[in-house]
């Protein structure tokens, strides 16, 4: 089995209750976790699948709490060939940032070397009040292939 560190970007609380059920969803399949409220670059293991869980804030940032990773990235500038990440990217579409801020840290992480080892999943809570639904769905579909 896989470990897998959940970093999570959230501003009232809604990633959070994603992350939390996804986390379950992957311990009860086997996976070892941890999950981070205010991740840290220090702390997180590059050979860990990176599981990013953020919502979009105000015009397409990522969520304060997430901020600083972003920040830790791009002036560390650390080695990420060894990471492997998913994106789980919650929005309103009646915004035209759907979805965006979680984008700006997967393209510096990409731009260091990490890759993606599943197609994101991007939830619209217009479509999709409980994002929890789509989220472990998704999970579902790839969890037990890494």
């Amino acid at each position: 089995m896989s470990t897998f560190e959940i970093l999570v970007g959230t501003t009232l609380g809604g990633s959070e209750y994603v992350a939390d059920e996804l986390e379950a969803q992957l311990e009860q399949a086997g996976h070892e976790t941890r999950i981070h409220l205010s991740p840290d670059l220090d702390q997180l293991d590059p050979k860990a699948i990176w599981l990013l869980v953020s919502s979009t804030h105000g015009a397409g940032d990522l969520p304060d709490n997430i901020q600083p990773l972003l920040a830790q990235i791009q002036s560390q500038k650390p080695d990420l060939t060894e990471v492997k990440y998913a994106l789980c990217a919650i929005g309103d579409s009646s915004y035209d940032t759907f979805c965006q801020g979680p984008e700006q840290l997967v393209e510096q992480m990409e731009q260091l070397g990490a890759k993606a080892i599943v197609n994101k999943i991007q939830i619209d809570v217009q479509q999709n009040p409980v994002p929890e639904e789509p989220a472990l769905s998704w999970l579902s579909d790839w969890q037990n292939q890494v």
